[in-house]
């Protein structure tokens, strides 16, 4: 397939008016052709006007249908074949075995949010019917689903080409629910970006649905994405990436005259806590898995394990004498793009001249360009305590061990965390009454907590969180990973004293769509109608 450079505004693909950007090999610094010129106010404009003119056929196609949907999407990314494995890989740097598990993975939660579709739960029907006689007084026939909010503004992330991008779990999730989705892809992968995107639009044709269900804008800085977010079309939109640029997404939404939701993860250190029984009882075990995980994909994960949290003693010097034996044999790995490559740099730099931080081991420098050399840094509980540089992110392969002097000092560390994605927990079975001291605490920090294992790794099913506290993201109760990240999508609607005919199919007595409802305070059987 010839990648054009070009927009894709509903069927149309058409040239961009902006400042245009390029693909770049973070392996080589080479510029990657074509150029993906950005879109203009007026392409943003008429993206959005597609999407307004879609969202009410769109959000009452039938379950089927919509299923049917996102399934024909992953089918047809799986047959861009090797050439979205290619062009992925010269875009990122990553590995092609990553990279076609991440293809598996996206294709994986498009089908998931398909089945998740048709069963038709997320429409959370409950039914009060009328009660004419009630006294004082009679009591309404009231009907409650849930309806899509409305177009959705989607953009995609630097570390994820395929399962946090154009067809990733934002816009997976968004579609289920009903709403149009316009994607502002993300600059480091613009090819990618095209690919998966005309997957997308082949979709929608095979489908015979509304040309509005999906745009995808190219930009080479913000004035799409705020422009996006700032439009009264949009009514919500999905992010993942740094704080600053979460935040400049939430402030431009809060200006509206109409406020909309940004559902914005941005930041998270995922501390490890490493109780004193399992330390002592498998701290080569414990050093392994470590560095395994602090290294995976030069540390590139929004679950990277940066902080980990142990009292002070010979188990802590025997893990720390084995990260040291590990860490070097640790080859540099290509980050993402030059922007973040530098970002690391400036943040290991950071630690390194930081008076209460010191290095426990260094992996190796690399030669080429934009090479991630592995870090591990020590703390001591007070010091984290009174520097708050200690707290930040460095994305990539570093990570701080703070050393308690007790109980107490593990537990003040905790308490001054800020919102985290993961919290992770190794504890051997003399190390349960402990940890069960610092389970509220940790509940209140982060959105997952694991014990005895390590964070990099997120499934995609019903009962995953992938969020948190901010700033892990800009909305605690919510997820985008997992089923329950169509909640993020969908509002209620009330219907009272609705003649049954004018009712959506959801609603109607004789329950159509075999949906288990709560009907009056009790769960109504699928098969059955009122």
């Amino acid at each position: 397939m010839t990648l054009t450079g070009n927009l894709l505004i509903g069927q149309q693909s058409v040239a961009g008016e902006r400042q245009s950007v390029h693909g770049i090999n973070p392996a080589t610094n080479q510029t990657l052709e074509p150029a993906y010129a950005g879109a203009s106010t007026e392409q943003v404009e008429q993206a959005c006007a597609l999407a307004w003119a879609a969202q009410d056929a769109y959000r009452e196609t039938s379950l089927a249908a919509r299923a049917e949907f996102l399934e024909c999407i992953a089918s047809h990314i799986e047959q861009l074949g090797d050439e979205l494995i290619e062009r992925a890989h010269a875009e990122t740097g990553l590995p092609h075995a990553r990279l076609q598990g991440e293809r598996g993975r996206t294709c994986q939660q498009l089908r998931l949010f398909a089945r998740t579709v048709r069963a038709g739960e997320w429409l959370d029907v409950r039914v009060d019917t009328a009660h004419p006689q009630r006294q004082p007084l009679p009591r309404s026939d009231l009907r409650q689903r849930q309806i899509a909010l409305g177009p959705v503004a989607v953009f995609g992330a630097s570390n994820f080409p395929l399962a946090f991008s154009v067809a990733g779990g934002d816009t997976a999730s968004a579609l289920a629910a009903g709403c149009p989705v316009i994607v502002k892809a993300h600059s480091a992968h613009p090819g990618t970006s095209e690919l998966v995107g005309r997957a997308v639009a082949r979709a929608i044709k095979d489908c015979a649905l509304p040309e509005g269900v999906f745009s995808l804008l190219f930009d080479s800085g913000y004035q799409v994405g705020i422009a996006l977010v700032s439009d009264w079309r949009i009514k919500a939109a999905g992010f993942t990436g740094s704080r600053t640029g979460g935040l400049a997404l939430m402030q431009a939404a809060q200006a509206r005259l109409e406020p909309i939701p940004v559902y914005a993860e941005m930041s998270s250190i995922n501390p490890v806590l490493l109780f004193p029984a399992a330390l002592h009882n498998r701290a080569q075990a414990l050093a392994e898995g470590f560095v395994a995980s602090l290294t995976l994909g030069a540390g590139q994960f929004c679950t990277n394990p940066g902080l980990l949290v142990a009292q002070k003693g010979p188990a802590l010097d025997a893990f720390l004498r084995a990260v040291t034996e590990l860490i070097p044999h640790s080859t540099a790995q290509t980050m993402l793009t030059p922007g973040i490559f530098s970002a690391y740099a400036a943040g290991v730099t950071a630690l390194q001249d930081n008076p209460r931080a010191r290095t426990v081991a260094a992996g190796q420098s690399g030669a080429g360009p934009n090479r991630c050399q592995a870090h591990v840094f020590i703390t001591d509980a007070v010091d984290f305590l009174a520097d708050h540089r200690l707290h930040a992110e460095t994305f990539g392969a570093a990570s701080l061990v703070v050393q308690c002097s007790n109980n107490e000092e593990i537990r003040q560390v905790c308490e001054h965390l800020e919102g985290q994605l993961t919290a992770t927990l190794h504890v051997d079975d003399a190390d349960l009454a402990l940890a069960r001291t610092l389970l509220p605490s940790l509940e209140r920090k982060a959105g997952r907590l694991l014990v005895n294992g390590w964070p990099t790794g997120v499934e995609v099913c019903d009962a995953m969180v992938h969020g948190g506290p901010y700033p892990a993201t800009s909305d605690a109760r919510t997820t985008s990973v997992g089923t329950a990240a169509i909640q993020r999508f969908l509002r209620p609607v009330c219907y009272q004293d609705f003649p049954d005919k004018l009712l959506p199919t959801a609603l109607q007595k004789t329950n159509p769509l075999h949906l288990h409802r709560l009907l009056d305070g009790q769960r109504e059987d699928a098969s059955h109608g009122e």
